[in-house]
C-alpha cells in the first residue's frame, strides 16, 4: 500500500469523520471505499451508457411525476401503521 497525502475541506472532513465514528472505519479506509467506487477497474462507461438508454421513456406512460408519485407513495396511514407497530 501506498501513503498518499491529501487536503480535504473542513467540510468533506467532517463528513468522514462523522462516517468513521458512525461505522467504525478508518478514514483512510473510507477515503479508498470512495475512490474504488468512483474509478475503480468494475466500472464501465459502456455498461453505464447502456443502462441509461434503457431506463430512458420508463415514466412515458405515466400520468404523474417523479414528485407527485412519492407523495402518493407517502400519503394515506401506511406511514402511521408503522410508526405504531
Amino acid at each position: 500500500m501506498q501513503r498518499t497525502q491529501i487536503s480535504l475541506t473542513a467540510e468533506v472532513r467532517k463528513l468522514l469523520d462523522n462516517e468513521a465514528s458512525r461505522t467504525g472505519r478508518s478514514i483512510s479506509a473510507l477515503i479508498r471505499d470512495a475512490v474504488e467506487n468512483t474509478y475503480g477497474t468494475d466500472r464501465n462507461a459502456d455498461e453505464d451508457y447502456s443502462a441509461i438508454e434503457a431506463a430512458f421513456g420508463a415514466w412515458i406512460d405515466r400520468q404523474d411525476d417523479g414528485r407527485a408519485y412519492v407523495e402518493r407513495l407517502r400519503s394515506g396511514d401506511r406511514l402511521n401503521q408503522t410508526l405504531t407497530q
